[in-house]
């Protein structure tokens, strides 16, 4: 049956991709069948539903691909715009990032410009999730809210608190009794959109896994699985499976969740570095581990240690991408100044030549001026250079190497002490009961117990070591030409000094404590990727036995380990009127 409308046929289906999926695909299919019969501009839509279905299937490269020649050759600038700002989505997806931010900045540039409501809308959706793929949280929420302020036809509050949800999802204020996030459930179901409710309810899930209630959140997956089987949508598959994996293995039901945890790992590339296949190897190792295969364990965990280190890997990626744009922006506007100021010395130049007397002074000026300039500019690129050179290798809230330049420089020391046949030890320092200091205190107060613990570490090191933070409150030394034992005496007393010294913020002081893990050349050789292994098995052990402890890889299985356990964190009051919170 033929179409009497295509153009209008073409809207509807458009309006209908989140809140009837199945009805887009058959109307999808229906307009295929009558391609031949569509004017140019209406192919390019059905291009653009095409590209649009690649991407929510997964496939965000074809998508890519499919909706840069929507952009570039459609020839309208309204669909242009729609499949710019779907890209966005695609190119963080595929780790574009310098590419994604730098498109994110012509469509902000541009926003002004675009008159079409529903195009200014889903261009102001993908620049919040672009922003809070940078971790420029405060700017993501800024552009979510402005979506709010101007709703095209159609369209409902259901997309925009949505996305606030998702940005504040981690947010100490933000839990599964939260009325926000029931309201928000509640806009998207009386606004028919299955998709975003199936959104919300899987951050609902991730809450109460985040809460430590394992059975709520498995009991909720059972009651919303079937919505988003229906739906269809890749990214829920996936989360949906890994978020069970979590559930069942914190409810000790462990081959359930090494069942659930494969499934999840089926859905994509088990090589792929992403943050997905961190989460499910991590539930497989510890699974296998519980469940006594140490083979299992073993290469389980070299594949979550990998997935691990790129994660990380590529949130530096994402926020030096981020900075290098910045700094292209930058250069863009300095060398503008530049240019104009080379035309007013031009137009200058020309206005002298009526008047010789004052010629050779005003060109002397002119050029010292032009020098000036120039001198200037090249000092604030060089700043920032270098500012963005030390920003790539040190942790921006400690100043110590990150978790890339430290394992690098590591690899480095350790090859030049092997061909030395000097001896190195490798320590793991975690902070005890850390996440319970943000939760209760905030994280300014988490930074400054960071802050502190670097400055105590600092103390006992000596200037051949080095030092990182792994992440979190996780933190890496390599004790150059260092014995086990004297090591282990090192590690003692950053632990002794750590437990020992009171940290505070504003008007409260807490003490904390901490577990270390030590792996030495001598036991273990100088491969960094074993002493790594090994140190993170000792650190672990450290904390299994009790926290605030040190314990050194011994290389038959044994290990040292010397310390006060540690029961959980404890409030004492002072004498003073600070309150002061002591984790022990």
């Amino acid at each position: 049956m033929a179409i009497p409308d295509p153009a209008a046929f073409l809207a509807q289906t458009d309006s209908v991709r989140t809140s009837d999926h199945p009805r887009f695909m058959r109307m999808l299919a229906q307009l295929h069948r009558e391609a031949p019969r569509l004017s140019p501009a209406e192919q390019w839509h059905l291009r653009y539903l095409d590209a649009w279905q690649t991407g929510y299937q997964g496939d965000y490269t074809k998508a890519d691909v499919q909706l840069r020649a929507v952009a570039e050759h459609s020839g309208d600038a309204t669909l242009a715009a729609r499949a710019s700002a779907m890209r966005l989505l695609g190119l963080g997806f595929t780790r574009r990032y310098e590419e994604a931010f730098a498109l994110a900045e012509r469509l902000a540039t541009d926003l002004p410009n675009i008159k079409d409501p529903l195009a200014r809308f889903q261009v102001l959706i993908n620049l919040s999730q672009s922003m809070l793929l940078a971790d420029k949280r405060d700017l993501a929420l800024k552009y979510a809210r402005m979506v709010e302020g101007k709703l095209p036809p159609g369209e409902t509050l259901c997309p925009p608190r949505t996305l606030q949800i998702t940005i504040r999802y981690d947010s100490p204020q933000l839990t599964s009794s939260s009325p926000e996030f029931h309201q928000a459930i509640e806009t998207c179901r009386a606004a028919g959109q299955p998709v975003y409710v199936e959104t919300l309810h899987l951050v609902m899930v991730e809450a109460y896994l985040r809460e430590k209630r394992p059975s709520k959140a498995l009991a909720f997956l059972d009651r919303i699985e079937p919505g988003i089987k229906s739906n269809g949508f890749y990214a829920h598959m996936e989360s949906a499976a890994i978020f069970r994996a979590k559930a069942l293995f914190a409810l000790g039901r462990l081959a359930g969740a090494r069942t659930a945890a494969l499934t999840a790992l089926s859905l994509n590339n088990p090589d792929e570095i992403s943050e997905a296949n961190r989460d499910i190897y991590e539930v497989l190792y510890k699974a296998e581990k519980k469940l006594g295969d140490t083979a299992a364990t073993l290469s389980y965990f070299e594949r979550y240690a990998l997935q691990d280190k790129g994660y990380l890997d590529d949130v530096s990626a994402r926020a030096l991408a981020y900075q290098t744009v910045q700094q292209h922006l930058l250069t863009g506007k300095l060398e503008t100044e530049r240019l104009s100021k080379q035309n007013a010395v031009l137009r200058l130049q020309q206005a002298l030549d009526a008047k010789a007397v004052e010629t050779s002074r005003l060109y002397i000026l002119l050029l010292l001026l032009l020098v000036a300039s120039i001198a200037s500019w090249l000092y604030r690129l060089k700043r920032s250079q270098l500012r963005f050179k030390r920003l790539s290798h040190h942790d921006g809230l400690t100043g110590i190497f990150n978790h890339q330049h430290f394992i690098g420089e590591a690899a480095r020391l350790l090859q030049a002490m092997k061909k030395k046949t000097e001896h190195a030890c490798l320590i793991f320092i975690d902070l005890d009961y850390f996440k319970q200091v943000n939760d209760t205190h905030g994280h300014a107060m988490g930074d400054a117990v960071l802050k502190q613990t670097v400055a105590i570490c600092q103390q006992e090191l000596r200037p051949a070591d080095l030092f990182g933070r792994l992440g979190g409150e996780e933190f890496g030394i390599l004790l150059a030409g260092c014995s086990r034992h004297l090591g282990m005496d090192i590690a003692n007393r950053i632990r002794v000094a750590i437990g020992a010294t009171p940290m505070g913020h504003d008007d409260c002081v807490i003490t904390i404590s901490a577990s270390v893990g030590l792996a030495s050349t001598e036991v273990s050789g100088h491969d960094l990727q074993r002493l790594c292994m090994e140190a993170d098995m000792a650190l672990y052990r450290a904390k299994g036995s009790g926290r605030n402890r040190v314990v050194a890889h011994a290389g038959t299985g044994d290990l040292f380990n010397e310390g006060t356990p540690v029961p959980g964190p404890a409030l004492r009051s002072g004498a003073t009127s600070r309150s002061v919170a002591e984790f022990e």
